[in-house]
């Protein structure tokens, strides 16, 4: 999660947002790496989509094939899911079939918010989201697909949500790492290197929006996660309920598992099946930025998402 202009910070995008939309090409698939999270500045008033709709299924698969667009694809897998979702009693669960796409937050142009010891945001993205793809492959669930994107933030805003509905993505999961806002960083000196901090504030959280379609199984999936992380010892950030996030402050639904709405964000709104977002801890905490680089939260992160996803499935499809 970047707090600069280019992640996680709102402006009045509306009109560029739609200018985007309607001149949007299609999308090369292949082999490799995806994008960054922007939100719009839009108020918190309706939530007429708050209630779940029926889950939809995509008729065809629309042909993207476009030599003239960065966003590449990497492996397959499964998706993961939540335990409340509702059943649609059109289909069952078969974990071969169930696909999920694990998003990487961020590009290399783009790369989101600048850790403690001056390593990029979306370095840590791209690890454990692979990470995270592989274990799911490995736990039965060989549609997954990690996508990664190219280029600046604000082009690439559509891509993900466009790739993911052409692959027919049952889920769609957003990997990041948190940061905090500028006001609250402190300065210290890292390696010869001016470097920013801040040790207050520390812990995983995740993101659902309202204005999903699928707001329950959104927050179904989300909850699972939250439930999963717990279980392992982890604490979430409950400092975006607090007044001095400002107006990064936001509503917590969940207070048992750290689950936030956040309803502006794209890959949360725009997605048409089940999206969550998953801040998967603070790197600009300097004691948390070194726990994010072991194998072992790394394993532990990884595996709550697992979890999940055995959960989730047979919970949204129904058991085999």
């Amino acid at each position: 999660m970047k707090f600069a202009c280019s992640g996680f910070c709102t402006r009045p995008w509306r009109a560029a947002i739609a200018v985007m939309v309607a001149f949007a090409v299609p999308i090369e698939v292949s082999d490799a790496s995806w994008l960054s999270d922007m939100f719009k500045n839009k108020p918190e008033t309706a939530r007429a989509h708050a209630r779940a709709t029926p889950r939809k299924r995509l008729a065809a698969a629309k042909h993207v094939a476009s030599p003239k667009h960065n966003v590449k694809l990497a492996s397959l897998g499964p998706p993961d899911v939540s335990a409340s979702t509702l059943k649609t009693g059109s289909s069952l669960c078969d974990p071969l079939k169930f696909r999920i796409v694990v998003d990487v937050g961020h590009t290399v142009e783009s790369d989101g918010a600048m850790s403690a010891r001056n390593v990029p945001e979306f370095t840590f993205n791209l690890r454990l989201a692979r990470k995270i793809e592989a274990d799911l492959k490995a736990a039965g669930y060989p549609a997954t697909r990690l996508i990664v994107t190219e280029g600046r933030a604000r082009p690439s805003l559509f891509k993900r949500v466009a790739t993911a509905k052409a692959l027919h993505a049952d889920l769609f999961l957003s990997i990041h790492h948190d940061s905090v806002p500028n006001k609250l960083l402190e300065d210290w000196e890292f390696e010869g290197k001016k470097s920013h901090f801040s040790d207050r504030f520390s812990g995983y959280s995740v993101y659902v929006s309202h204005d999903n379609p699928q707001f329950r199984a959104s927050l179904s999936f989300a909850e699972m996660i939250g439930k999963q992380m717990k279980a392992k010892g982890l604490k979430y950030a409950e400092q975006y309920s607090q007044p001095i996030m400002g107006h990064y402050r936001h509503p917590l639904l969940d207070k048992e598992n750290g689950v936030y709405s956040y309803d502006e964000l794209v890959v949360l709104r725009k997605s048409e099946m089940p999206a969550v977002l998953l801040e998967a801890g603070s790197i600009i905490n300097r004691d948390e930025e070194l726990k994010m680089n072991s194998p072992e939260r790394q394993d532990m992160i990884s595996g709550a998402v697992v979890a999940a996803a055995k959960d989730f499935c047979p919970a949204y499809l129904g058991p085999m």
